[in-house]
């Protein structure tokens, strides 16, 4: 065999495991990203909720979660006009305001709020709830939790108040719990209220700033006074 064959053949090994080593790498990375790993820092919270789900098992968990953001993964948020942000944020205001007299409707206005916010960033719309959720927790996966509880009681108060005899299967929520949950979707409505990243608006600064002090600070701190020294009145 001559010299300039044995050259060839050793250029042809060299390519052949170079090739082999970058798809190595990148199938590490694939992994990394939609794996075990990749998918727990994604999800956090949620998660601990699709294990829980299936009873304990991790890859069937992994497997419905790969799936959301195969599904879900490409959407692009639709910014919002900063006058369309003052709207949201003025109607929020509004609604913490009613949960002082009105603590059902207010937590019920609050699930309208959140989805119809979701809708105007480029989520599933309101009408299509499921979908909605699975979109939301694949891009807003730390707070999603928060417009499921406001979503339940706003539907568990509208079953008990369509009985003609007013009963119901379970005890209905109390003020706290109401509270507790209307806490929990402000996480999510000021996650959607906030810039998409890459965002160029003149009040960027500004919005940001604000957004991150009130997730930061203490929970009742940004919460009208009525809201947080008076009981609310049941309706």
């Amino acid at each position: 065999m001559s010299t300039g064959v044995i050259i060839a053949l050793i250029v042809i090994v060299a390519v052949v495991v170079a090739v082999v080593a970058v798809v190595a790498v990148l199938a590490v990375r694939a992994r990394g990203s939609h794996g075990g790993g990749g998918l727990k820092r994604r999800f956090g919270p949620e998660y601990d909720r699709a294990v829980a789900r299936h009873d304990g098992d991790v890859q069937a968990a992994e497997r419905e979660l790969a799936a959301l953001v195969e599904r879900h993964g490409g959407l692009r948020e639709r910014p919002l006009e900063p006058a369309e942000r003052e709207r949201y944020e003025a109607r929020w205001t509004a609604t913490q305001e009613h949960f002082v007299d009105s603590p059902r409707e207010a937590v019920a206005e609050a699930d309208r709020l959140v989805a119809e916010l979701a809708g105007a960033r480029g989520f599933p719309d309101a009408g299509q709830y499921e979908e909605q959720v699975a979109a939301l927790s694949v891009h807003h996966a730390r707070h999603v939790q928060g417009y499921r509880s406001v979503h339940r009681l706003a539907g568990a108060q509208g079953k008990a108040d369509g009985r003609a005899d007013g009963s119901s299967d379970a005890a209905a929520p109390g003020t706290e719990d109401l509270r507790g949950a209307l806490l929990e979707a402000r996480a999510l409505f000021e996650d959607l209220l906030a810039p998409a990243r890459g965002e160029l608006t003149s009040k960027k600064t500004e919005t940001t700033t604000t957004t991150a002090t009130a997730r930061h600070d203490d929970h009742g701190r940004h919460l009208p006074r009525a809201f947080q020294r008076h009981q609310p009145k049941e309706s």
